[in-house]
């Protein structure tokens, strides 16, 4: 596969033209339509989806994944000699908003001494974020899934805990006889994909589910548990820091997400380092 077809490739789904793919190349539109042309010729598929934006298509999305390993390894070729600013590269990862609001801010801290490397972060639920690893937009990511993708490797983290907790004024209006009238307290949840507090509710016999906030932050979502805004499962690690803004933790078993990294298998300097630097912060995680 020719390297400048594909890096036309990775160009149209960066900025979802191909005008725009050409302004960024150098070069002129109709030679970026000549190169994806000729690259679907040969994968003998189409690969990029004609539309504003435009988008890869299934056969695509590896081909992404390929250009974009083939970029960072020559980004890596660039600083080995000593091309300084030109060997800068960016570097695409997925990590759940509760790990960027926690543990993970260990690895920003790292990456405030790197000189190197531009981060490139997508929030995305650790549910989900082994998707974006499929379709080539990241090179690593924060994910519940232990079983690697395809050209990817991965790795135990840790076990993330969440507590369900509230204000003391929400929990004193909602109590009951046996404890928490569930069914009632108002409930928060981070997006439509949060389920979370709908299994805990489950699990304590609940089927009618009470009046749901979404708060999609997830500092605003511990400040609107604070406020009384509704009740949460809260990540232990901010529990533990906001119990003197009033949070209580509420009866129930808390929630355990076990954790993993996955990243390109591919020997790349910045990968290992990025690597090392999300297994150290990992550490800060209850371990399995």
């Amino acid at each position: 596969m020719n390297f400048e077809h594909l890096k036309a490739l990775s160009a149209i789904v960066e900025t979802g033209s191909f005008d725009a793919a050409a302004t960024l190349l150098g070069i002129t539109p109709s030679a970026v339509s000549q190169r994806i042309k000729a690259l679907e010729t040969s994968a003998g598929q189409i690969l990029v989806r004609r539309s504003l934006p435009s988008s890869p298509t299934e056969a695509g999305a590896v081909l992404l994944r390929t250009a974009r390993q083939i970029q960072a390894l020559e980004a890596d070729a660039l600083q080995s000699l000593g091309q300084g600013p030109e060997g800068r590269a960016t570097v695409a990862l997925a990590v759940n908003a509760d790990s960027l609001a926690t543990w993970f801010i260990h690895v920003l801290h790292d990456a405030a001494t790197w000189s190197d490397a531009v981060l490139d972060l997508h929030i995305e639920d650790q549910d989900h974020s082994s998707r974006l690893l499929r379709q080539g937009d990241v090179l690593g990511a924060v994910t519940t899934d232990p079983k690697a993708v395809g050209g990817c490797r991965a790795e135990s983290l840790g076990v993330m805990r969440y507590v369900p907790a509230a204000s003391p004024a929400l929990l004193q209006r909602h109590e009951a006889s046996d404890g928490v009238n569930w069914s009632e307290m108002p409930m928060l949840r981070f997006s439509t994909n949060d389920d979370m507090q709908h299994r805990f509710l489950r699990s304590q016999g609940v089927e009618h589910f009470p009046p749901t906030h979404t708060v999609p932050s997830s500092e605003a979502f511990l400040t609107a548990a604070c406020a009384g805004l509704g009740w949460g499962m809260i990540p232990e690690q901010q529990l533990e820091q906001d119990l003197p803004r009033g949070l209580v933790p509420l009866p129930g078993t808390p929630n355990d997400v076990a954790l993993y990294w996955q990243c390109w298998a591919m020997a790349s300097p910045r990968l290992e380092r990025i690597t090392g630097a999300v297994r150290a912060a990992g550490s800060k995680l209850r371990q399995i």
